[in-house]
């Protein structure tokens, strides 16, 4: 269920992310490189803090990986 929720919520960023650089303002844009950069780095380091926020609010983690 971790895993669906990074992927999720690094997908709608992206999205967002490029919904706003079409309609406010093209700077938006470096939001995706950041959330890129930081899916890069994560595969590397196997650190996400978006993993420890889910830690904070009680979110399982994943025992059942393939």
């Amino acid at each position: 269920m971790r895993e669906q929720i990074v992927r999720a919520v690094a997908g709608i960023m992206v999205l967002l992310s490029v919904l706003l650089a079409f309609n406010v303002n093209i700077q938006w844009l470096w939001l995706s490189v950041f959330v890129g950069i930081n899916l890069l780095q994560s595969s590397f380091t196997r650190f996400c803090p978006l993993e420890k926020i889910l830690d904070k609010f009680g979110v399982p983690t994943d025992k059942n990986k393939c």
